[in-house]
């Protein structure tokens, strides 16, 4: 390349760098849109696959090299076989760290149900007895709850044992049958400002959609009123929430909070508390 040649070749360069910008800025987007995420959480999420894709090729070329196998088409065969189950593994490991836990077991749950791996979650297991599933005019009559909670979940969990109808497998194996009691009341939504938060272990063991919201959005934006909207939530539990609830939500969920705090209101609240005037 001339001297002469070398501004276009800048020019060029710097086009197609702020090309690839767009285009990647684009992608991201659509990710969010479509996993319903943050910039933060996206960003925790891409480099939970990245480093478990990189863990599961370590592992299988491990494994194989401990294998010796001679064949080639038959070491591509069954390499391709140990990542397949190496993977799931590795992101589920790196994502309990990264506190995507909840994300990546519904990832992987719904790949499963696509090839016929894993059944629907509302499914039983083995010869457990359980209660009939709600119908879709069940929940057309149903009351959906959306829990509020930045921590442990222990509150949120104690709900959930009430209302939910259908036990989750882990309660279904210890042969619990569902409270028939609160058939058209369940808990359909955990909303957690935390994405480290103990409850949202709770929401992936009882397979509860997790809804992760960002602080500037929440309290200066929309405050994910139309997500809870396409939920059709009706009423919402604080559940040791720690933020502030903004002006919108109350007034699109008037009277339709309850907040659980372990002590006397309006004296004992604390900073922030709901229904501080």
């Amino acid at each position: 390349m001339s001297l002469n040649d070398f501004p276009d070749f800048c020019g060029s360069y710097m086009h197609g760098t702020v090309q690839n910008r767009v285009t990647d800025r684009i992608m991201f987007d659509r990710l969010q849109k479509k996993w319903k995420v943050g910039g933060l959480q996206l960003a925790l999420i891409i480099s939970t696959f990245a480093i478990g894709g990189s863990l599961t090729g370590y592992a299988g070329k491990k494994i194989m090299n401990g294998l010796a196998v001679q064949q080639d088409w038959l070491w591509t065969v069954i390499y391709i076989l140990l990542v397949t189950i190496i993977w799931p593994l590795a992101v589920i490991i790196i994502s309990i760290p990264f506190g995507q836990f909840p994300f990546f077991i519904n990832y992987i749950r719904k790949i499963g149900g696509r090839i016929g791996i894993v059944g629907n979650r509302e499914s039983g297991i083995g010869n457990q007895e359980t209660q009939p599933l709600l119908t879709s005019h069940d929940l057309q009559l149903t009351t959906h709850i959306a829990i509020f909670a930045s921590g442990a979940g222990s509150n949120a969990q104690k709900i959930i044992d009430h209302l939910n109808p259908n036990p989750s497998p882990s309660r279904l194996l210890s042969g619990e049958k569902g409270d028939s009691k609160t058939p058209n009341i369940r808990v359909a939504l955990i909303v957690c400002n935390n994405p480290g938060a103990g409850v949202l272990q709770i929401a992936a063991k009882e397979n509860i959609p997790v809804l992760i919201i960002e602080k500037e959005r929440f309290i200066r934006g929309d405050a994910y009123i139309k997500e809870l909207e396409e939920k059709k939530i009706s009423l919402i539990v604080l559940a040791g929430f720690l933020w502030k609830i903004p002006e919108s939500l109350l007034k699109a969920f008037r009277d339709k909070i309850i907040n659980i705090h372990p002590a006397l209101l309006p004296k004992y609240g604390g900073k922030g508390m709901y229904g501080a005037t």
